[in-house]
């Protein structure tokens, strides 16, 4: 069935629906039960909701509105859930809204479904979120722009991907996510402030849900989709139902801070770059992640956790002078090694310990040997837009290799952007991607027990709005289909 792609005809179908919400609270049997409100829970909603289903979806965090983050000094105080991180939206809502359409990369999709029928999905979710009013402009189109920044950058040993990029702006991404909200509200239950302590099975088939507040939900179909926030949580549940588990590479890097002129001439095409590079030391692979041009640098804290992250904005009067982007590691560990976001968490506590939160320190400071100083980065040139990181010295946290690597691809990046090696450029720490342990799933997306789907990047499938989206529309009519049956 096609998806609608304006929004105001969207309302209006499901207008059909709206006495499911009445019918539905009187009771705690659904069609479907939806664990976490990310894009991947969001988008299977849209998709049993248009279908006519009935449909529930338990939230830890809380509203979109709801979903402020009290510190009043900028510094994490570990507040539970998270607001950042958890509510409607997931971890997007407060992303720069990205929406990288291609299959190369922002996951591993494409290995359980197949490239056409991902690049079939990324299309559609594509349209969806126009229908919710996402901008029409699309960077990465300048074929000739692209062809002679990838010439440039293979003479230093650097892969440019090729991508198409629509950029909602952290602003914009919220009102989005508000319009998908107002469509669901009175065609699907929703429950803020609701997780999920445990999946129930019976002879290797989902029956229903445990919440932590001990109240049960049955349904013969769930969707897990729980977010980063909710990697640990699924990757225990998932032992305990005797699901099997498999590492992906683990993410570990910094986030790079530098005034927005020097990466001018790539940023205005291509809005956000993706680099490849082997680092000739260790051949470590590096890369660029989720670039924030004119952006801000922000604090994540998963699970008591602070990391780093990175904001962009559409709106002119929001923008900085500066852009941001991380440099991330990514190590595949051999057996019997079976604990990569574990392994993360240990690395970023390390920056927790010793800066309360995270570390920024000037690339000359680092290459000195010296740590950052209050005084020293004040008299740098680059400003930090996270004003309360603590400055301090990174070698201490991150492994030797880490850092090489790190610097190394930094060296290949200035041929092409000079001033990114400055002595003047600030380092984050640390910034560490915990979908770093992923589900076995069938090409269906479906777990070893049945009728119990995992979606999105707490599964360890995506890496991003586009794919967790689109796993969450798939797995969406895979159990339409089942239902229709």
């Amino acid at each position: 069935m096609q998806y609608l792609t304006n929004y105001p005809i969207f309302v209006k179908v499901f207008k059909n629906f709206k006495n499911i919400a009445g019918m539905i609270k009187m009771e705690n049997k659904f069609d479907v039960i939806i664990i976490g409100a990310g894009p991947s829970g969001i988008f299977a909603a849209l998709t049993l909701a248009k279908n006519g289903f009935r449909a529930l979806i338990l939230e830890k965090g809380t509203e979109l509105e709801n979903r402020n983050c009290p510190s009043k000094d900028g510094r994490c105080i570990n507040c539970q859930p998270c607001s950042i991180l958890t509510g409607w939206g997931g971890a997007g809502a407060f992303s720069d809204g990205k929406l990288t359409l291609t299959t190369d990369f922002g996951g591993v999709l494409p290995e359980y479904v197949g490239e056409e029928m991902a690049a079939d999905l990324i299309e559609r979710v594509d349209s969806i979120y126009l229908s919710f009013g996402a901008p029409k402009k699309l960077y990465g189109t300048e074929k000739k722009v692209f062809h002679d920044l990838r010439r440039q950058a293979a003479d230093v040993d650097l892969d440019l991907r090729p991508a198409s990029i629509r950029h909602l702006g952290t602003e914009n991404c919220f009102k989005v996510l508000e319009r998908m909200r107002g469509v669901l509200e009175d065609r699907v239950q929703i429950l803020f402030r609701n997780a999920v302590r445990q999946i129930i099975a019976e002879k290797g088939k989902v029956k229903g849900v445990v919440t932590e507040a001990g109240e049960t939900f049955y349904a013969p179909y769930i969707v897990c989709g729980p977010g980063r926030q909710g990697s640990s949580w699924i990757c225990e549940e998932a032992e305990r139902l005797g699901v099997k588990i498999k590492n992906n590479p683990v993410d570990v890097g910094v986030r790079v801070e530098v005034p927005a002129k020097v990466m001018e001439h790539i940023t205005s095409h291509l809005y956000e770059s993706k680099y490849l590079y082997q680092s000739p030391s260790f051949d470590d692979r590096v890369r660029t992640f989720c670039m924030s041009p004119h952006g801000k640098v922000v604090i994540e804290n998963t699970e008591g956790v602070v990391t780093v992250n990175g904001h962009s904005y559409s709106e002119k009067e929001s923008q900085t002078e500066n852009t941001n982007f991380a440099l991330l590691v990514s190590k595949n560990f051999t057996e019997p090694f079976k604990e990569p976001v574990r392994y993360g968490r240990y690395i970023a506590s390390l920056a927790n310990m010793l800066g309360g939160g995270v570390i920024v320190q000037r690339l000359g400071d680092l290459l000195s040997g010296s740590r950052s100083t209050p005084e020293r980065m004040a008299r740098g040139l680059t400003r930090p837009t996270l004003n309360k990181a603590t400055p301090g010295d990174l070698s201490l946290v991150l492994p030797y290799r880490h850092l090489c690597s790190i610097l190394e691809m930094m060296q290949a990046l200035d041929h092409i952007a000079p001033g990114i090696y400055s002595e003047h450029t600030l380092l984050y720490g640390v910034e560490v991607k915990f979908y770093s342990q992923r589900l076995e799933l069938t090409p269906q997306l479906e777990t070893g027990v049945k009728n119990l789907f995992a979606v999105g990047d707490g599964a360890g499938i995506t890496r991003g709005l586009i794919q967790a989206s689109a796993s969450g529309l798939y797995v969406g009519e895979e159990i339409s289909r089942r239902l229709h049956t």
